[in-house]
């Protein structure tokens, strides 16, 4: 119903006029009430009575200047006045990217003295917040903060009175140094914190901690003995070195690891200190920054042999430069590691695969030393969207050099295939992905 038909219907029916006035579930959005919202929204805030509101979501999508950035931020506090009772539940408060929204700070004295004693979600987007006091949050159970302005001792007090969190998500949260979770938050399972412009230090003590997500620039992880940590994914240059380095001991129970990384040479540590013995799926997606044609992908094969519970490997790469050795024209000095069985090795996909040698060689190894494989993709289209999944008209569009190289791939798929006897009895389903010709 439009806002002019129940405004209409509320003058004629009490019953009606009564059923909004206590609506559980608010919502406002500029999209919604058009270019005057404010003073149509404060009406309908005004007359509500604020008894049962579960659910309120505000959507300020406007672009305002900062000369009227103080009238707004009054309707704003009174607003939110009325919608946080204890009775609600979720509060949702998303502001645009103007320049006007980093001058609003949320009033966090809506939060204290029972106010939000039934909050189980906060998500607060693109404004300002300052938690100084005690705040009452004792059911919250996931916060949501996206590019909000908050520093970390702040967070901490914040973090030090939601004993019940279980989902905590940072993004360009530009004013934390040091993150600390602390060891109350014993339900704190998921953490996420991406692109935190100037955080150093990332310590977390929270005992049940199952998964964590990283992105950003490299910061020091210091996530002590987490023993019940299951999922790990990380997105920074130097991931890959972190991986090695720390994680088996830090985290010796992780079943799942995806890594994103960006460098100019592959971790060339031989043997990792200790297993990922209960790992399962390892994800790494690689950006190549150098067109040195020593990139070794075969340093990969001690990675592998440090998970000996592996069942599926997915390698990404992504490279703007084509200057590498190649497999085409000279398969000699093909170099091959010491061979450790993988029993439990079921799926492989290897997305921008190219003809690099050291590229063959990783996947020579993985066909040889593999006993239970069913499915191994090689795909040369960089793994973007194709229109031989029926989901596209056309595939992702590749220049001359790049269509020049996925055909030099494939003719190097064509002769692992020719060289290894076993190729179709031992994996049940084999693709090797190319560009078609009518794209």
């Amino acid at each position: 119903m439009s806002f002019k038909d129940a405004a209409r219907a509320a003058c004629v029916s009490r019953a009606f006029r009564h059923s909004w006035r206590c609506h559980p579930n608010l919502i406002c959005c500029i999209g919604i009430l058009g270019s005057d919202f404010i003073n149509k929204f404060d009406r309908i805030m005004k007359n509500h009575s604020g008894i049962g509101i579960k659910s309120v979501k505000f959507q300020y999508n406007s672009f305002y200047n900062t000369r009227r950035s103080t009238s707004i931020s009054h309707h704003f506090d009174s607003w939110h006045q009325i919608a946080i009772t204890p009775w609600i539940e979720e509060l949702t408060i998303s502001l645009s990217l103007s320049s006007f929204n980093m001058e609003y700070s949320f009033p966090c004295s809506l939060l204290a003295d029972g106010r939000a004693s039934s909050m189980r979600h906060l998500y607060l987007g693109n404004c300002g917040f300052h938690p100084t006091i005690n705040l009452d949050l004792r059911n919250l159970t996931r916060l949501h903060l996206i590019n909000v302005h908050i520093t970390g001792d702040e967070l901490g007090c914040l973090l030090s009175n939601s004993h019940c969190l279980e989902q905590l998500e940072l993004m360009y949260c530009n004013g934390i140094i040091c993150l600390k979770i602390p060891s109350l938050l014993q339900c704190l399972s998921h953490l996420e914190v991406f692109d935190c412009r100037i955080l150093q230090v990332v310590e977390n003590k929270a005992p049940n901690l199952c998964s964590f997500d990283f992105g950003g620039r490299q910061v020091q992880l210091l996530l002590g003995e987490s023993l019940r940590m299951k999922r790990l994914s990380l997105h920074y240059p130097d991931a890959m070195y972190y991986a090695h380095a720390k994680l088996p001991s830090n985290a010796p129970n992780l079943e799942t690891l995806a890594l994103e990384c960006s460098t100019d040479k592959m971790v060339d540590t031989p043997i990792l200190p200790s297993k990922f013995f209960h790992l399962k799926c390892l994800t790494i997606d690689h950006t190549i920054i150098s067109s040195s044609p020593a990139y070794n992908y075969l340093y990969l094969v001690y990675f592998l042999d440090a998970c000996p519970s592996l069942e599926t490997f997915l390698l990404g790469i992504s490279q703007n430069h084509m200057e590498h050795d190649s497999i085409i024209g000279d398969s000699s000095h093909m170099r091959q590691m010491p061979g450790h069985r993988h029993d439990n090795l079921r799926s492989v996909e290897i997305t921008g695969f190219y003809s690099a040698k050291s590229l063959i060689e990783l996947t020579c190894y993985i066909l040889d030393n593999t006993v239970a494989l069913k499915y191994l993709t090689l795909d040369t289209t960089r793994g973007f969207f194709s229109c031989s999944t029926g989901e596209h008209d056309r595939c992702f569009p590749m220049d001359k050099i790049m269509i020049t190289e996925a055909n030099r791939a494939v003719l190097a798929i064509q002769n692992i295939h020719r060289a290894k006897s076993s190729f179709h009895g031992q994996a049940k389903c084999c693709e090797a992905l190319q560009p078609l010709p009518c794209c």
